[in-house]
């Protein structure tokens, strides 16, 4: 706690120097606050005084709703005040004619320094999240029931959805009809436990995905590997696993949910992500809406916005939990093979602490390989409904072109053109979607999307910690995240922080070789323009061998688990690799899956 609040005071030094601000008082009120609240104050009190600011901002009005827990004075929060009066007019409360970036910036820094620091929730809120993703599922059920009763909204989604996705999803049921889709294994957990090199020797299958994933084309390297022989047990629907529904940290307030699967259907949804993202990706019609790996097109016209005012950026509560399975199969109606593969490999029951197993009416939850892409769609179906009712008339292919450069769909992270925003929203609501309104801006200067935030056209997005100080060596992860923490702050231009925890690392001496090196070292060291780098040529030797500088810095290092495959698991391996390339660790046969530790060990590496 006392290396979180020396931090904190370090950067609203830093800040002040930049606006030229005192921040006496405001340290003072700090101190005062963290004494009463704990570490709360950091992580859930400043971070709703950003959420303040930033709809501040929105309104180009501050308002004292905006800022429970706060005094005002003079018309302002008396906390951050000498930051504010920059921004806003003390007297009206009004945006200022010309407000200063770098105060709104040193603002939203303070606020939300620790805002996603990852700690576990007390209980209490962890049981809360819980419920809320019960209740969700609910909730998901009575919309259903107006979806399927109404057969003109049903009728226009999925003609919406084909007129953009017909092509994807037509060349999706060809591949499906022809065992085309190849699946992996993903290295995380599975609700069965298998891991690593396990997966490769799967003796359970679902007996729904017969008919579209058979056992003896995607469990066994070929059909000449008897199944029954090899021993597979099949499911019958009622035998099948739930998903196994976890909480993992996100921030204090709230942690996230997410859904282990079953290896099967995680194996299987892999084949059709894949091809799907692809497909997605490079279509004439919607790869320049939707996008899965490249998120800058959202940033550039989040940019874009908040210079003119010409998009909205909305952001969704419970985005994934509210996508309806009834929506989904809507969307695929006319394509019956690869609308019966999505369905095989859905998981239809879910394992809740607290509430036992129930039966879902989401299409899936965080931790589907196909949850991603379908909440996208769906999304994107609903969003040009709501522009052709606001256009009054049925879009074309023509229309959807036409809009490619001014709508993008990433996830749950959406952007329209904003006279678009009030029917968008309206549509969404209609389907059972809730925009975050703290989160989605379509008013003022402020805008938000995929993790960057802008104002009048500046980028004013931060850093943020994301794990606590370590205390000892063997605090390997946070000693990495503590690095990485000072080179963020000097890529922000955070200097003098970036300089303060410089001399925390050294001086706390979790790292006896600290080197300057460039971002694409592989070692752990400061991050800093070359010529400075240069000054510091003692740091380094010449390698006669390589004849290039190597210095002396801590390497991340890790090490897979020991287990080891052969025989018919290791040849299906095989088979499931990608590329003509050989696997990149030649042990993986021995070795292999997610490791349990990582570790640092010091040795010489070029600091290129």
């Amino acid at each position: 706690m006392k290396s979180l609040t020396l931090l904190w005071h370090q950067v609203l030094h830093e800040m002040g120097d930049l606006c030229c601000v005192s921040t006496t008082q405001d340290y003072n009120t700090v101190l005062r606050r963290v004494k009463d609240e704990g570490e709360s104050f950091f992580t859930l009190t400043l971070p709703t005084f950003g959420e303040g600011l930033e709809k501040a901002l929105s309104q180009e009005k501050v308002s004292p709703s905006l800022f429970p827990g706060f005094r005002f004075q003079k018309g302002l929060p008396a906390f951050l005040q000498g930051f504010l009066r920059l921004i806003f007019d003390p007297v009206s409360g009004r945006l200022v004619h010309t407000p200063s970036i770098d105060a709104v910036f040193a603002v939203r820094q303070l606020c939300c320094l620790y805002k996603k620091i990852l700690l576990p929730c007390t209980p209490v809120r962890e049981f809360k999240a819980i419920e809320r993703y019960v209740n969700c599922d609910e909730g998901i059920k009575e919309f259903d029931i107006q979806f399927t009763s109404m057969e003109d909204i049903r009728a226009s989604f999925r003609r919406t959805s084909n007129l953009l996705f017909r092509d994807v999803f037509s060349e999706l049921d060809r591949m499906v009809w022809l065992f085309e889709p190849v699946p992996k294994h993903g290295p995380g957990k599975t609700a069965d436990g298998l891991l690593g090199n396990k997966k490769f020797q799967q003796h359970t299958w679902p007996h729904r995905l017969e008919p579209y994933f058979p056992y003896g084309e995607y469990g066994i390297p070929g059909d000449h590997h008897d199944p029954f022989h090899d021993g597979v047990r099949y499911l019958d629907p009622g035998s099948e696993l739930p998903v196994k529904v976890v909480t993992v940290p996100k921030t204090l307030k709230t942690p996230r949910i997410i859904a282990i699967e079953p290896t099967a259907m995680q194996y299987t949804q892999q084949a059709l992500l894949e091809q799907l993202v692809r497909l997605l990706e490079t279509d004439r019609t919607v790869s320049g809406i939707i996008g899965f790996s490249d998120q800058t097109p959202n940033n550039r016209l989040a940019e874009l916005g908040s210079r003119d005012g010409s998009y909205a950026t909305l952001d969704l509560k419970e985005a994934s939990d509210r996508v309806s399975n009834q929506h989904v199969l809507a969307m695929c109606e006319d394509f019956p093979w690869f609308s019966g593969a999505v369905q095989a490999c859905r998981s239809r029951k879910a394992d809740v602490p607290g509430f036992g197993v129930i039966r879902l009416a989401k299409f899936a939850s965080m931790g589907s390989a196909l949850c991603f892409p379908f909440e996208a769609m769906i999304f994107l179906t609903v969003i040009f409904l709501g522009m052709q009712k606001r256009a009054n008339r049925q879009f074309t292919r023509a229309d959807i072109r036409r809009y490619s450069r001014h709508v993008r769909v990433y996830g749950d992270d959406i952007i329209v053109p904003v006279d678009m925003a009030p029917a968008v929203i309206e549509a969404l609501d209609n389907f059972g979607y809730l925009v975050n309104s703290d989160k989605s801006f379509w008013t003022g200067m402020f805008r938000e999307s995929c993790g960057k935030e802008y104002f009048m056209g500046e980028d004013v997005s931060i850093v943020r910690v994301r794990r606590v100080f370590p205390t000892s060596r063997n605090d390997v992860l946070e000693i990495i995240s503590l690095v990485s923490l000072r080179n963020r702050f000097y890529e922000h231009g955070l200097w003098q922080t970036a300089k303060w925890l410089d001399e925390y690392i050294e001086g706390c001496a979790f790292l006896r070789h600290y080197p300057t090196i460039y971002p694409s070292s592989s070692g752990l060291g400061r991050h800093s323009i070359p010529f400075h780098y240069l000054e510091r040529g003692s740091w380094f030797r010449m390698d006669p061998d390589l004849h290039a500088p190597v210095v002396k810095a801590y390497v991340p290092s890790v090490r897979p688990p020991v287990d080891r495959l052969d025989g018919v698991g290791a040849l299906l391996k095989w088979f499931l690799k990608r590329g003509e390339e050989p696997f990149a660790d030649k042990d993986h046969l021995e070795r292999y899956g997610r490791p349990s530790s990582v570790s640092i060990t010091a040795r010489e590496v070029t600091p290129f």
